[in-house]
């Protein structure tokens, strides 16, 4: 596919030489780049003094450069194919580790530790931490220079009180790569990111395990209300979806394995509510969503058809005007692409995405690709638009 032939031309090259002509016109077109020199902030300017580098441009002789924006499937994919003998990488992303998504909704209920859905990304691509000129930044990319091949980044430090206050920086590129990924879709419901958790990272999970223990010890303590027992134990999940369907069932396992042991008190006040605007795994074959609502139902899972029109912070209510109280809600509606993306001055695909051609290029900026979910085929092309699945790209 189109992601395996990127990284086959980025190994081609790499034999023959960063300095060399590199390959004409055609699908895959990675000639080394010599770009200007451009103004960089003076905190920049101070690390490449100090010896730092991955910042300023690389010189001519030296591997290229390719800059990889994430630590998501594609991106994790990328680097550790990258032939390093002949490129230097440089990771700029807010996680330093890849995250195995599939089974995150096992780690809420303990099933599977955190450690075991996380890989750290000095494993998976060596050179970021043994490598002089290659590198993992902890930050987030702000904005691209095409023209001056060269990225703005801030560094990430949310909830650490003790972190140094954020500086900005720029890197310079040869070969820039967008695997930014997406972010969840809210659909603009007032109260969601307030007052539900998402299922993407592992923070996420860690707070859905804590919140859930929590009311579980909490609801169990004297003189607490029926009513109020009932919301605290009352656990919903909106999307009906892979994520949401997984972490259904899921919940309805601990409840039969693991509460009715160790919370006998409260066993009959706990229950699951899964609400879904339309069917259940829609993107899937009949047979396999009958079965999963056969089994849902089966293990005590409650499924609600409805689209939730307004989120507060104890309760939700949907379109027919049904407020439904919850103590835990998950919030796996899907994604989309994220504001990040959105305000990138390229074309974008259906769905606000980057837009890219077969080959995952940018075509409107040189050395430029873009793979995974902050990407899209450009009409142009004449592509369909693929399904975010890792089916698709084996």
């Amino acid at each position: 596919m189109a992601l395996t032939s990127m990284l086959r031309s980025l190994s081609r090259l790499s034999r023959r030489g960063c300095a060399g002509p590199g390959p004409g016109p055609g699908p895959s077109p990675f000639r080394h780049h010599r770009y200007p020199y451009s103004p960089f902030s003076t905190a920049a300017a101070d690390a490449v003094e100090r010896g730092f580098a991955g910042l300023g441009p690389t010189a001519k002789g030296e591997k290229a450069r390719v800059v990889v924006l994430g630590t998501g499937w594609a991106g994790s994919r990328l680097m550790k194919d990258l032939d390093t003998s002949g490129y230097e990488v440089v990771c700029v992303s807010p996680r330093n580790h890849m995250v195995f998504t599939p089974l995150l909704a096992s780690t809420c209920v303990g099933t599977l530790e955190f450690r075991s859905v996380a890989e750290p990304l000095a494993r998976i691509q060596p050179a970021v931490s043994n490598s002089p000129g290659s590198y993992f930044l902890l930050a987030r990319c702000t904005a691209v220079d095409p023209d001056a091949h060269t990225i703005d980044c801030e560094t990430v430090t949310e909830g650490e009180k003790d972190a140094l206050k954020p500086s900005k920086f720029k890197v310079a590129y040869d070969k820039l790569v967008f695997a930014c990924g997406a972010e969840a879709s809210t659909f603009g419901i007032r109260g969601v990111t307030d007052h539900a958790i998402f299922l993407r990272e592992v923070h996420h999970a860690q707070e859905i395990r804590r919140k859930l223990l929590l009311n579980l010890m909490l609801s169990d303590i004297p003189g607490i209300s029926e009513e109020e027992r009932r919301r605290l134990l009352h656990c919903v999940v909106v999307g009906g979806g892979p994520t949401g369907v997984e972490f259904s069932g899921e919940l309805s396992d601990f409840i039969i394995r693991d509460v009715k042991q160790r919370y006998s008190h409260v066993k009959d006040y706990i229950h699951v509510t899964l609400i879904e605007a339309n069917e259940i795994l829609s993107s899937f074959d009949v047979r396999l969503r009958q079965y999963a609502t056969n089994q849902l139902i089966k293990s005590g899972v409650r499924l609600v058809q409805g689209i939730v029109k307004d989120v507060q912070p104890n309760k939700l209510i949907l379109d027919n005007g049904e407020e439904v109280p919850f103590g835990l809600l998950v919030w796996s509606t899907g994604v989309g692409a994220s504001s990040f993306v959105k305000s990138l001055p390229f074309p974008k695909s259906p769905g606000g995405r980057i837009g890219v051609d077969e080959w995952l290029r940018v075509p409107s900026a040189r050395d430029v690709f873009a793979i995974g979910d902050c990407s899209g085929f450009l009409e142009e092309t004449g592509k369909d638009i693929l399904p975010a699945l890792a089916q698709v790209f084996s």
